[in-house]
């Protein structure tokens, strides 16, 4: 009989593909708060890649989830952003996140009964077009702001 882990309340996704340059920076992102080993116990990190609804189980049971993710916006490259799901679904023009997937993907947990709070880190990307695993000079500058962003997330 195998004992389940406990779902821990906060959970921090990192989605991208890091074979498309700056496409990858959520997952950077989480890698290296993953790397850092200081977190608060309460939150868990986790490489969502380019998993899709494969997501569901792992955000299912949380009470918050913060999301990394690249950002297309009209921008500086490496500009980090802050927002809600409810800001992307009313200002659609403004904000181009994985985008449909991980907006479908909330809405699906939402229809399952999962109610938790979500928040977007967005970093606003150079290059996502090149098969390259780095990140271009700036979005990598970025990586401190992403995340002292998630802190305050996870915070507040």
């Amino acid at each position: 009989m195998g004992t389940r882990r406990k779902t821990k309340p906060v959970l921090v996704l990192g989605i991208g593909n890091i074979l498309m340059k700056d496409d990858g920076i959520g997952v950077h992102v989480a890698n290296r708060m993953m790397e850092s080993g200081d977190l608060p116990g309460n939150v868990e990190v986790i490489d969502g890649g380019t998993a899709g609804f494969d997501l569901i189980p792992l955000m299912s049971d949380r009470e918050k989830i913060i999301i990394i993710d690249a950002l297309s916006m009209d921008d500086a490259p490496g500009s980090v952003y802050r927002f809600r799901p409810d800001d992307v679904d009313s200002a659609r023009r403004g904000y181009s996140l994985h985008e449909v997937g991980i907006m479908e993907v909330i809405r699906t947990l939402r229809m399952m009964g999962g109610n938790p709070e979500i928040e977007f880190i967005g970093i606003v990307t150079e290059d996502i077009s090149t098969l390259d695993i780095s990140l271009s000079d700036a979005v990598m500058g970025a990586v401190p702001r992403a995340i002292s962003a998630v802190m305050d997330a996870v915070a507040g």
